[in-house]
């Protein structure tokens, strides 16, 4: 039997029978990976910190048939500054579900990995707006999966020199006001939001999170991203509508 020595944070926990768990790990090497996680729901198990939602660790796992067994692990970060506040750890838990879906099992993460760590540790330790967060995440997400949008001028005519453009979700990119008239659900959007775009698309990691926006921007970054993720994942995400709720 060998074992696996990896660093990595749990995104999914399933709890099995009286006491064992199985979670879902995401690491830098390996992607998503299922561990086995024997006696973690023990009140004095040496699994039971190490094992619960977001806690980041280094795990020794054993290679199993069907999936691995966690031999040990020592804590990294737990993030409970996440655990303890139902605001962000709605957002965490939006978070998390992207990146259940854009990354696979067994497959490198490094990019994705990180940039899930760095927003973890802005939204548990800074007073950066959580909405913020959540836009860059999302946007970063689907560049790294493919999904970057085209911002670099029109995506019909090439022009780049418009004053003004709208956000075609069918041409996945900025359209200029001539071509717009073909594209009658794009959206207008302000030369403040494809600014931000660009940041976050182009940014380097280090230097991700050092911007601000105002509301207004923030406000229409959050329809754009919500459309342009149920078009490009085929999925709506609604895990922050219960905020929304919370707030009315």
């Amino acid at each position: 039997m060998s074992y696996l020595n990896i660093k990595g944070i749990v995104v999914k926990e399933v709890n099995v029978g009286e006491s064992d768990k199985i979670i879902t790990l995401l690491t830098k090497q390996k992607g998503k990976i299922t561990v086995s996680a024997k006696g973690a729901r023990r009140p004095k198990s040496s699994f039971a910190a190490g094992t619960q939602f977001l806690s980041y660790s280094d795990f020794v796992l054993f290679s199993g048939k069907d999936m691995y067994s966690l031999n040990s692990c020592d804590i990294i970060e737990t993030f409970y500054e996440i655990r303890n506040d139902m605001e962000k750890l709605t957002y965490a838990a939006h978070f998390v579900e992207l990146v259940n879906d854009t990354v696979q099992e067994n497959q490198p993460a490094a990019k994705v990995l990180q940039l899930f760590l760095n927003t973890l540790h802005m939204l548990a330790k800074t007073d950066k707006q959580p909405e913020l967060l959540a836009r860059i995440i999302e946007l970063r997400l689907l560049t790294i999966d493919g999904y970057t949008p085209y911002i670099r001028g029109c995506a019909v005519c090439g022009k780049d020199d418009c004053e003004s453009y709208s956000f075609s979700f069918s041409k996945c990119g900025l359209i200029c006001k001539g071509c717009a008239v073909q594209d009658p659900f794009a959206m207008d959007i302000s030369i403040g939001t494809i600014k931000a775009l660009t940041y976050i698309i182009y940014s380097k990691i280090e230097d991700l999170f050092n911007f601000k926006v105002s509301q207004v921007i923030l406000d229409e970054l959050g329809r754009l991203m919500k459309r342009y993720l149920r078009d490009r994942l085929e999925k709506d995400y609604n895990k922050l509508d219960f905020l929304k709720q919370l707030k009315a």
